[in-house]
């Protein structure tokens, strides 16, 4: 029995070694070590998500394995003891918020109690997405690279800041050519630091083992000697191997093919020399459209993006119409309110169409709002494009079945899961009008699987094209510089013909779109009011039939269908009123100052000027309570085309100049031959309203520098917002006497102090 108890002592003794052995070989072997690197995301709108799911899928074609993880999943990843290098794909949002799925993570690596070497041993990269037509420009990535070097942490490879108002894939798509490389340089030199320290603990733990225990560890420099030559014919073979296969499945496909590369023929699309003489090159640049290429993209070989993997299995199942979903699918958290008042605002000549929406939520107290404050608007996909949509399908007639849709079995996609925006027990015709956004502009990934489901060779040929990296330009002006829609490509591509789970894969949720408020509770209570102009966009050669802005298009529709009319905008007793959903957004930053002293300038050409409606109707209704207060002085610089045509709330500014509420008034009308606001000087001409900023400059920088004041921008991202901050910075550089960089400086300051905020839209 004593022999027996001392084998078994053995016995467990050795299995014990035999447990620590092999988790020291576990943890030390390159051969995982070398493979792993982790991917975080924080996305609001699903594009940095979608970056970061193509580079799990695409990791494995280079020898690596990504840890895909969204920021917000505290659970799946430790940034505190990781020890593989961590690439960050994040957005900005809002005024250069985070995304809603990384405002935690943000909050947790700015608390002040981290110390200054919290993360020493973190190796990072960063991809940060944002677009130049908003203030704070990738504000959320930088914020985060800033944080994470603050705590220690070191770059193994240069920060890409990609802008969505020229185009993200300028940026993302070199970065990502080069992340591999850099990924697979930094992994030896942490591998090995990890495998030390791993070594310290095996010597400390060395008394475990019996002497008749060998383990021969393998170290890197021999793991790389043994599969270096393997290593190095495959990295990035898995794509040089789908662009080869798609080329060339385009050429096999018959001779009408275009050009899948040098061994295809490209006669078809490639005009003779004495063509090109005879036709000149602007002849032949027109030519070339959304459909048809032209050399040297016609005859060049690709690089398509790697084929992205399905993960959605949908069936159809036959339901009863009584029983359809109607209303958006978050209306448990929504309000639904009556329009209680419709009113046009501009002349049935004026170039765009204003109308001003009175909503009334007195049914719900708790929707208190302040001024500068916006809202969401929820409203539903084209009637008629949904329809289009679902007989471009051959899915028309099933309409009215209910949608199932669950994950397929082994998918290969990183972290697939059902869309949250797809409600169980819906219809096919309320996810294509409630759930998805139909209208946004198909991504390359999209355009890549949409090839798959393409028969007839050319086509299949130029949306190889449109997503390569070769056709980068062709895409941006013929794809997303045109905001072409899912039905418009289909249609340009009729030989293409995607299943329904590609759509539901890809398509994006159907967005609210955001309005500011351009009323005060106290002036008005228990209603809301906003302006807005309904958006047209014009037919073009990619773009058959023109169409005016999903919910602009919506609302003008609901008036027009409604109790209201031009004459009478109050509604009728005698017909119900249109209800719209909506929920409040509440601004933290977009507010007068909360000391009424402090003198403040708007700037709100157009619609922009809605916000400081609610302003002025907030000050004056203050002034009226509050009599003895001290005001400090307000401007407002308002702009529009013709002042017979488009001032918008004329009457309501002239007021609150007569009142004392407004100080100074600056308008100016860039399409009417007379200088205004009272000067006739033709060597200034106020053309816009950066304009009458520079001609009052002395009275701006004054306030801006000198009583700190503050300046809010509403309007134009793209156009009007660049110029105003453009004039701000000639202004400050002028009254200074200082370089341009330094009145950078000054005005990067009064953003720091939220002296200078924007609300801006493109």
């Amino acid at each position: 029995m004593k022999c027996r108890a001392t084998v078994v002592r053995h016995a467990a003794r050795f299995y014990r070694c035999l447990s620590a052995a092999s988790n020291i070989i576990c943890s030390i072997m390159p051969c995982e070590v070398t493979s792993r690197f982790v991917l975080l995301y924080g996305s609001q709108k699903g594009q940095a998500q979608s970056i970061a799911e193509g580079i799990a899928e695409e990791a494995k074609g280079h020898g690596l394995a990504a840890d895909l993880s969204c920021l917000d999943q505290n659970d799946k990843y430790n940034l505190e003891e990781e020890n593989s290098p961590v690439v960050f794909i994040v957005s900005t949002t809002g005024d250069g918020e985070a995304p809603d799925n990384a405002l935690q993570f943000v909050k947790r690596i700015r608390r002040k109690t981290l110390t200054s070497d919290h993360f020493k041993h973190l190796c990072y990269a960063l991809l940060a997405l944002g677009d130049t037509n908003y203030a704070n420009f990738c504000n959320c990535g930088k914020t985060i690279e800033r944080r994470l070097q603050e705590l220690g942490a070191k770059q193994f490879y240069a920060t890409g800041f990609a802008d969505d108002g020229i185009g993200l894939e300028l940026v993302v798509d070199p970065w990502l050519e080069g992340l591999w490389n850099a990924i697979k340089g930094v992994l030896p030199n942490m591998a090995s630091d990890r495998s030390a320290h791993l070594k310290e603990n095996a010597e400390e733990s060395k008394d475990l083992f019996s002497p008749d225990v060998r383990l021969n560890l393998l170290t890197i420099g021999e793991r790389q000697d043994c599969t270096s030559a393997g290593t190095a014919g495959n990295a990035g073979s898995k794509h040089t191997s789908a662009v080869s296969s798609s080329t060339s499945a385009a050429c096999d496909r018959g001779p009408a093919s275009p050009a899948g590369g040098p061994q295809c023929d490209a006669a078809a699309s490639a005009p003779t020399e004495s063509q090109s003489r005879d036709v000149g090159l602007s002849t032949v640049l027109l030519a070339s459209s959304l459909t048809h290429s032209l050399p040297p993209l016609s005859v060049s070989a690709l690089n398509v993006p790697t084929l992205p993997p399905l993960y959605l299995k949908v069936s159809l199942q036959e339901s009863d119409t009584c029983s359809e979903m109607t209303g958006p699918i978050n209306r448990e958290v929504l309000r639904e309110v009556n329009i209680s008042k419709a009113l046009q605002m501009t002349r049935d000549d004026s170039v765009k169409t204003a109308l001003l929406l009175e909503l009334d939520i007195s049914p719900y107290p708790e929707m208190i709002y302040q001024p500068g404050d916006s809202f969401d608007v929820y409203c539903p996909n084209r009637t008629t494009e949904v329809d289009n949509l679902l007989h471009r399908l051959s899915l028309y007639n099933q309409k009215h079945c209910l949608v199932n849709i669950s994950l397929i079995k082994d998918t290969k996609k990183k972290g697939a899961q059902v869309p949250s925006h797809i409600p169980e027990k819906a219809s096919l015709h309320f996810l294509f009008s409630w759930c998805l956004e139909i209208r946004s502009v198909p991504k390359k990934a999209f355009v890549r699987a949409l090839v798959e489901h393409t028969c007839d060779s050319v086509h299949r040929r130029r949306l190889q094209e449109l997503c390569s990296k070769q056709g980068a330009a062709d895409y941006n002006l013929y794809v997303r510089d045109a905001s072409l829609s899912l039905m418009e490509l289909l249609t340009a591509f009729p030989s293409c013909s995607p299943p329904l789970s590609l759509l539901i894969e890809h398509l994006p949720k159907l967005q609210p779109r955001p309005y500011s408020a351009a009323s005060s509770c106290l002036r008005h209570p228990g209603k809301l009011r906003f302006v807005f102009n309904v958006v047209e966009f014009p037919a073009s050669s990619e773009r058959l039939v023109k169409r005016r802005g999903l919910c602009t298009g919506w609302m003008f529709d609901l008036i027009h269908s409604g109790p209201f009319s031009m004459e009478n905008t109050e509604s009728s007793d005698s017909l119900p009123l249109p209800k719209i959903h909506v929920s409040l957004r509440s601004s933290c930053s977009f507010r007068p100052p909360s000391d009424p002293s402090v003198p403040y300038i708007m700037v709100g050409p157009g619609t922009g000027v809605a916000p400081f409606i609610g302003f002025l109707q907030h000050r004056e209704e203050t002034r009226k309570t509050h009599p003895d207060r001290v005001l400090g002085n307000t401007w407002l610089f308002y702009g529009c085309r013709h002042k017979d045509r488009d001032y918008l709330f004329r009457e309501d500014l002239e007021g609150f100049v007569s009142s004392g509420t407004l100080t100074h008034l600056k308008v100016c009308f860039s399409r009417d031959d007379a200088v205004n606001d009272g000067s006739t000087s033709s060597a200034h001409p106020t053309k816009y309203v950066q304009h009458n900023l520079r001609r009052h400059s002395r009275h701006v920088t004054d306030i801006l520098l000198k009583q700190n004041g503050v300046i809010y921008v509403c309007g134009d991202a793209k156009n009007m917002a660049k110029d105003v901050n453009e004039a701000l910075v000639e202004m400050i550089r002028d009254e200074l006497k200082v370089d341009q960089l330094d009145a950078m400086k000054h005005l990067a300051t009064l953003r720091e102090q939220k002296r200078y905020l924007q609300d801006i839209w493109a």
